[in-house]
């Protein structure tokens, strides 16, 4: 019950609402119909359908379509981010907020759900059936060979399609993201009624054109984004299911909490480590947060965290699940078939930065350990060498992974060999232990329905995508708005680095307000194929300009005034929402700059594991240098030498800007000002004689 009130929490902070509990007939239906999808999403790994990729994302949309109106109720309240920010984030309101959710999830479809089923099933499958409806049907190959031309029954079930896209968008993620298609839809109907001297007209679309972009191409619902998620996503929601079944969730927790447990700081390690070793296989920001929380929180509270501080380090650990590999969110393996690279390389990208973010976090940690004075905390648990002797095996499969894509096998093919290792070790779990950690084939058909459930609202974000895909190709907005965004940064300065400069200040700000009203994924669709081309078209290299538009898509899970990951955070811990927000933003400071150093110079390569062992180095060594300054200055303490003043925390945080530049003057003058900024707290301490570092209270003994 502990366990399902967990999951039923994070589901009401997910970008995603939460979704109905079935039984009966249309319980039997889901698990069937999600039975189907998810064998053949595996089938497909290894026997691919000869008519081709799009004939296969047909039928998956086809598959995953309907189940949205089954699993997901109409709900016609506030956008769900709306909702978040009026919920007063205290436990009272919360459990209230659960009980709602509970009530409306055990309501059963209603007969408009059960009539959109059909029309899914209908429109989805239309373009494969093989009888002639009027004068179009036929068959794939015919719809194919009507692209440009579309029948009027092709224009009609293209617009019903569009419609249910739009509606399976609101039901699970709100209202925004459907607003924002419609917004890309009508500047492509009506675009053309613009001013032509203004940069952001065109020649006009009529509607039976745009239809056709959207359901007779490839850039609209069956264009890459729903590929992902038919082909990536889904297995790896799948993996994630599997070894959450299998007890790896649990086992990688009580590991953090081993370690750190005579730690003086064990309270706070342990979350932040809880955190990044459960972000390698969830994927999802808002729900690692609540798992880590309802397990930390207590060990937080008795060492002496105040709620908001406890809330903000629980959701910068949290949001680390979208940035870590092996799972990265799913705008990671968009950007791998975007850039026509292999996710290892994406995976490695998003190396140097992880461990720069957890590093930060754990300084902010430390600092505020000593600062705050707060009180060790004995963590009743096993030794870490006996939790690995007896249940380490559930990291084979994540190293696995790596492994194959090592040698060359495909990212798909990885998780599915990823997922059968799990299953064979899953009865390794000892004997004498919960022995539902072992994956029966039936605890496997619920690990795949799980999956295939957690897939249904980023499958329709994704065909959702192609709206604006389709929409920005036709219309040549991408170019157009690059050159508004560079015109803008020009208007300041002829320079060309600093036209640069401020070209990604003013992306990143973009960036991060869309990312308040969008999933990621979305945010990051729409980001890329407005803002990438400005950075591109400024020289910095795609890899750079994709991982810059894919962290600030991420970082909306933090960004006031919506940051849903700290809302989720001052849930569990029952603090106030705005302070608890500013906290997260401290504690996840330097992912809001380290992007930035991708783009500027090109040193910057270096954090992305690219150009040599010499450029890699330097740019983490400097990077981790200003992370490490930029902790001090945000939490006003020097660790070993005490407390800093306003001076010496204003020339701190000018000293970690400046060292991004990563090039040699502004290194040089930025470890000048951090050193100058160090000299000036060992002057403060000697003034004022060596200050307490909090009283040496008895350590508090807690049962994990």
């Amino acid at each position: 019950m502990a366990e399902r009130a967990t999951r039923d929490l994070a589901a009401q902070f997910e970008d995603e609402k939460p979704g109905r509990v079935l039984s009966g007939p249309a319980g039997l239906l889901l698990t069937m119909a999600a039975l189907a999808v998810g064998a053949l999403a595996l089938w497909q790994v290894f026997r691919p359908l000869s008519q081709g990729s799009k004939y296969y994302l047909i039928i998956f949309l086809a598959g995953v379509l309907p189940l949205v109106f089954l699993a997901y109720p109409a709900d016609l309240r506030l956008p769900a981010r709306l909702r978040a920010r009026r919920r007063r984030a205290n436990r009272a309101e919360a459990i209230d907020s659960d009980r709602r959710t509970r009530a409306l999830g055990s309501s059963g479809p209603t007969v408009t759900d059960w009539a959109l089923v059909v029309l899914a099933v209908a429109a989805c499958l239309y373009p494969i059936l093989p009888i002639r409806i009027g004068s179009g049907g036929g068959g794939y190959n015919a719809f194919l060979d009507r692209q440009g031309l579309l029948a009027p029954t092709d224009l009609v079930l293209g617009t019903v399609l569009l419609l249910l896209l739009l509606e399976a968008c609101r039901r699970t993620t709100g209202w925004i993201l459907p607003a924002v298609c419609l917004l890309f839809l009508g500047y492509g109907y009506y675009g053309g009624l613009l001013p032509q001297s203004w940069p952001v007209a065109h020649a006009g679309l009529d509607f039976s054109q745009l239809i056709d972009a959207f359901y007779n191409s490839d850039s609209g619902f069956y264009g890459t984004p729903l590929d992902v998620a038919a082909s990536y996503i889904v297995l790896f929601t799948i993996y994630g299911a599997v070894l959450e079944l299998s007890g790896a969730g649990r086992f990688f927790v009580e590991l953090s909490a081993a370690a750190f447990r005579r730690s003086r700081t064990a309270a706070g390690r342990t979350a932040v480590a809880s955190g990044f070793l459960l972000g390698t296989v969830s994927g999802s920001g808002a729900a690692t947060t609540v798992s880590i929380g309802a397990v930390t929180w207590p060990l937080l509270r008795r060492a002496g965290y105040p709620p908001e501080r406890a809330g903000g380090m629980l959701a910068a650990a949290g949001v680390g699940a979208i940035l870590s590999p092996p799972t990265l969110g799913a705008a990671a393996f968009i950007i791998a078939e975007y850039l026509g690279v292999s996710y290892l390389q994406v995976l490695g990208w998003a190396t140097v930065p992880t461990v720069l973010y957890y590093l930060g976090i754990l300084l902010a940690v430390e600092i505020d350990a000593r600062r705050s004075g707060v009180r060790p905390v004995v963590i009743d648990v096993d030794s870490p060498w006996r939790l690995l002797a007896r249940f380490g095996y559930h990291f084979a499969s994540l190293i696995a992974i790596i492994v194959f894509l090592a040698i060359g096998v495909s990212a798909t093919r990885a998780v599915v060999f990823a997922i059968v290792l799990t299953v064979a070790l899953s009865f390794l779990a000892p004997r004498n232990e919960d022995r539902a950690l072992r994956l029966t084939p039936g605890r496997l058909v619920t690990a795949l329905v799980t999956g295939v459930r957690g897939v249904l609202a980023v499958t329709a974000v994704c065909a959702a995508a192609g709206i604006i895909t389709a929409t920005t190709t036709k219309t040549g907005l991408g170019p157009q708005a690059a050159a508004l965004l560079i015109g803008g940064a020009q208007a300041a300065t002829s320079d060309p680095t600093l036209v640069l400069v401020l070209t990604a200040l003013l992306a990143a700000v973009a960036l991060s307000l869309l990312g308040l009203a969008v999933p990621v994924t979305a945010s990051f669709v729409i980001g890329w194929v407005i803002v990438g081309p400005a950075l591109l078209d400024l020289g910095v290299a795609a890899p750079a300009a994709a991982m810059f538009v894919f962290y600030f898509a991420v970082l909306s899970e933090v960004s006031p005034p919506t940051a849903l990951a700290a809302v989720a955070a001052a849930a569990v811990t029952g603090g106030r929402l705005v302070p608890t927000m500013w906290q997260t933003l401290r504690y996840a400071l330097p992912a809001y700059l380290t992007p930035i150093a991708f783009v500027i110079t090109p040193a910057g390569l270096g954090l992305l594991g690219i150009g040599g062992v010499q450029r890699i180095a330097f740019a983490a060594a400097v990077t981790a240098l200003s992370v490490a300054v930029l902790a001090v200055a945000a939490g006003g303490w020097l660790p070993g030498v005490g407390p800093a003043g306003a001076p010496e925390r204003v020339l701190g945080a000018l000293a970690g800007v400046t060292v991004l530049w990563l090039e040699p003057v502004p290194v040089t003058v930025g470890v000048a000002l951090a050193a100058v900024a160090a000299a000036g707290v060992f002057v403060r301490r000697g003034s004022a004689g060596r200050p307490s570092s909090g009283s040496p209270a008895n350590p508090v003994e807690e049962q994990l």
